[in-house]
């Protein structure tokens, strides 16, 4: 492996990394603690739209970790910003919660169900059969089809739930349109934290506990990828896949000492 730099920034993945089922993973609150003092820019990103960074922040909290509403990096966040480069001040029906809708309304976005520019799928705990159709009627004529993630399951503590990717080949399948996903493994998601934080890729690192996602993201944005063993990846799993992360460890207690 070729020389590499010194990591100056941190991106992690939230869910199988920081914390798993609404409970910290031992380490956690070490990393975080550390980086924080380090003064060393970092994100902590999820796929997952249904929470606001502010929600999130409050969340992680509760559980003793400390990261500022700044430190969070949503994939309905990315979305948003996607969006406003795109068609600024646009329209849109959204399928989502409150870190979708209030993402899309803070960047001035209308959101009607009437000629929208976009139609938008994200995360929610209770998927409508009634606003599915109408998403598909929209498409067909004519509004542009966008997705926060392509997760096709999400975790819950009852087993796994169908999740966007999944909801998306729905309404695929009924329309013959594929959405744009925002989220990872997109290193679309990835290149706007890096410019979020002023840092380049060459000197930062991504730390996720997926193969798929997480480490494919890093990889297409240039960044060292560390794979912990404490989330749905097992190490049998990583010969499975064309492409392999820079580091593999247990989990997010091996890193402390790296920042």
């Amino acid at each position: 492996m070729a020389d590499r730099k010194p990591i100056e920034s941190w991106l992690t993945d939230m869910d199988g990394v920081l914390i798993h089922e609404g409970v910290p993973i031992p380490g956690a609150d070490a990393f975080v603690k550390k980086l924080r003092e380090s003064g060393r820019p970092f994100l902590v990103l999820t796929n997952n739209s249904i929470y606001t960074a502010r929600d999130l922040h409050a969340r992680l909290r509760r559980m003793g970790l400390e990261v500022p509403v700044e430190n969070i990096w949503t994939s309905a966040l990315a979305t948003a910003q996607f969006l406003d480069d795109q068609r600024p001040g646009g329209s849109a029906y959204v399928i989502g919660e409150a870190g979708l809708t209030t993402a899309l309304h803070d960047i001035g976005y209308i959101l009607t169900d009437h000629e929208p520019d976009f139609v938008i799928l994200g995360e929610t705990r209770t998927y409508s059969f009634e606003a599915m159709t109408k998403a598909v009627r929209l498409i067909n004529d004519g509004a542009r089809f966008i997705a926060t993630n392509p997760d096709n399951v999400g975790p819950s503590v009852e087993g796994a739930l169908p999740a966007t990717g999944s909801v998306a080949a729905l309404i695929t399948a009924a329309t013959g349109k594929k959405p744009y996903f925002v989220g990872k493994p997109n290193p679309l998601m990835m290149r706007a934290g890096l410019n979020a934080l002023g840092a380049h890729s060459e000197t930062s690192a991504m730390i996720g506990d997926r193969m798929d996602t997480d480490v494919l993201a890093g990889l297409e944005a240039g960044m060292q990828t560390f794979l912990v063993l404490s989330g749905v990846t097992r190490t049998e799993d990583v010969d499975r896949y064309p492409f392999r992360p820079s580091y593999v460890v247990d989990s997010i207690a091996d890193l402390v000492e790296r920042i």
